[in-house]
C-alpha cells in the first residue's frame, strides 16, 4: 500500500468514526498533495509525499510558535493536533548516532575537506536523511565536521 493510499484509507476511517478534527487534518494533507500533483502534472511517489508532509510540519511548528507568542492556547492545541496527525505518516526518525554515521560516510564519499564543499556532502546525505532527520541539525553537523 502506498503512502497516498494509506492516507486516503485513514481519511475514510476518520469519516466513518466521525473524528472531525482528524478528518480535517487528513483532508488538508490530501489537498496539499493534490495541489502539487496538479501544479506539476505528475503523480507523487512516497518520497515526494513525505516532502509535502515535512513542509506542512514546518508550517505547523512556525504557527505554533507564533500562536504561543500571541497567547492563543486554543490555536496552539489545534496546530499541535494537526502536527501529530501529519507526523504519523513520516518515516521513523533516525537516532543521532545514525545521522552522524551517514554524515561521516557522506564526507568520506565526497572527499570534502572544507566548508566550500559542504554542498557536495549535503547532496549525498540528503536523499538518505530526507524525512528521517531535521535537515537543519544535519547541516549544523556537517558544518561542524568540515570546520574542525
Amino acid at each position: 500500500m502506498t503512502l497516498k493510499e494509506r492516507i486516503t484509507e485513514d481519511m475514510k476511517s476518520a469519516l466513518r468514526a466521525r473524528e472531525s478534527a482528524r478528518l480535517g487534518a487528513i483532508r488538508l494533507l490530501l489537498a496539499a498533495i493534490k495541489q502539487r500533483e496538479v501544479d506539476e502534472r505528475i503523480e507523487l511517489d512516497d518520497a515526494a509525499i513525505i516532502h509535502v508532509i515535512d513542509k506542512m510540519l514546518k508550517q505547523r511548528k512556525d504557527s505554533i510558535e507564533q500562536y504561543r507568542l500571541a497567547n492563543r492556547q486554543e490555536l496552539v492545541e489545534a496546530e499541535q493536533f494537526e502536527a501529530e496527525v501529519l507526523a504519523a505518516y513520516m518515516p521513523q526518525q533516525l537516532s543521532p548516532a545514525e545521522i552522524e554515521a551517514i554524515v561521516v560516510a557522506a564526507i568520506a564519499q565526497s572527499g570534502a575537506k572544507s566548508m566550500p564543499e559542504m554542498s557536495k556532502v549535503m547532496a549525498i546525505a540528503k536523499p538518505q536523511l530526507a524525512g528521517r532527520a531535521d535537515m537543519g541539525a544535519v547541516s549544523a553537523l556537517v558544518k561542524a565536521r568540515l570546520a574542525g
